[in-house]
């Protein structure tokens, strides 16, 4: 291979068309902005994540003016060079949620920070690994940061009740493992019976079927509980407000929970909130140890090859998918 070039892809925003280049510049890094570069292995695909340059232009441009948009925000691979203050060395396998300012990991050769990062737990494959970063860090944040869930021995969990929609979903799988470690009674929101029995398996004590019983009407027959979070949108986060309590807390990482709240119930108190993940190398680090321990794992739809790009985003189109969908950039 020419050390000079590198194969990328490239998203064209105005034709929304690939282009697949066979011999792209390789980036370089600038130590005084703690880049790192990285000899990518696999990366994994976010949801949605075309449609950001056209919704957040201010945001996704910021550090990208040349205006490439390379997808993939999750990779896991193996640093080449780092700063000379960075905690990181050359040698080093990673995972990273790599912040979508710039372009992503697509790509044979890449930038990640050290904020970004955390060492790739042992235990893992490639394409496990790039399905880590952002699926659990959203987990993570929506369980302790926003939901204020006091970690893993909070006493006051122990009574709590919550239900995640989308459960069988890339988020969704951490969650329902996180709470069910955090001690909370989960109720798991799936559409199969094979995603009832995975949910079941990473702890869900109780699971909902939507395609045969919403949740207007679960709540009617089963009661509400503290906590909602919601990784659907759309009309599940609106029957949500049914199934929340009085004084509970409803997140979404879809949409603003009080856009969907229905008339019916506009008395009902209720703490809402959505928010986007942000990158924290510490809570990253965690999640890979626990991994590497054997008390989290992941789950992956797919495994696609490089030139394989366009089956792997037609997969994600479709929804529905269980786990993360991962294209592998080297063998």
């Amino acid at each position: 291979m020419d050390p000079h070039s590198a194969k990328t892809l490239i998203f064209d925003t105005k034709s929304r068309v690939f282009q697949f280049h066979s011999s792209d510049p390789i980036p370089i890094p600038d130590p005084a902005k703690d880049d790192h570069l990285i000899r990518v292995m696999t990366t994994a695909l976010c949801k949605g994540e075309l449609d950001w340059p056209t919704h957040f232009p201010e945001v996704i441009f910021s550090e990208n003016p040349e205006g490439r948009i390379v997808p993939g925000y999750d990779v896991a691979g193996t640093i080449l060079s780092a700063p000379p203050t960075s905690l990181f060395r050359p040698g080093d396998e990673i995972i990273a949620r790599t912040r979508p300012t710039r372009p992503g990991n697509c790509r044979e050769y890449s930038i990640a920070r050290s904020e970004e990062m955390a060492l790739k737990p042992a235990n893992l494959s490639w394409a496990e690994a790039a399905s880590i970063p952002v699926s659990a860090l959203t987990a993570w944040q929506a369980l302790f940061d926003h939901a204020g869930v006091q970690g893993f021995n909070d006493p006051e969990s122990k009574q709590t009740k919550v239900l995640i929609t989308g459960a069988a979903g890339s988020v969704g799988i951490w969650l329902v493992q996180l709470a069910k470690m955090a001690g909370l009674e989960v109720v798991a929101q799936v559409g199969n019976p094979e995603n009832e029995n995975l949910v079941r398996k990473l702890g869900a004590a109780e699971v909902i079927n939507y395609k045969t019983t919403s949740l207007k009407d679960w709540a009617e027959s089963s009661g509400s509980v503290d906590v909602v979070f919601d990784l659907a949108g759309g009309k599940t986060l609106e029957d949500a407000w049914y199934c929340v309590k009085d004084h509970g807390t409803l997140i979404s990482i879809v949409d603003a929970p009080g856009k969907w709240r229905p008339e019916q119930i506009k008395s009902k108190t209720v703490r809402n909130e959505f928010f986007i993940v942000a990158n924290n190398s510490n809570q990253l680090a965690e999640i890979s140890s626990l991994v590497n321990e054997g008390r989290l794992s992941t789950t992956v739809d797919s495994v696609w090859n490089f030139d394989e790009y366009e089956q792997a985003f037609a997969k994600m189109a479709e929804g529905h998918t269980r786990g993360k969908i991962v294209i592998k950039i080297a063998d």
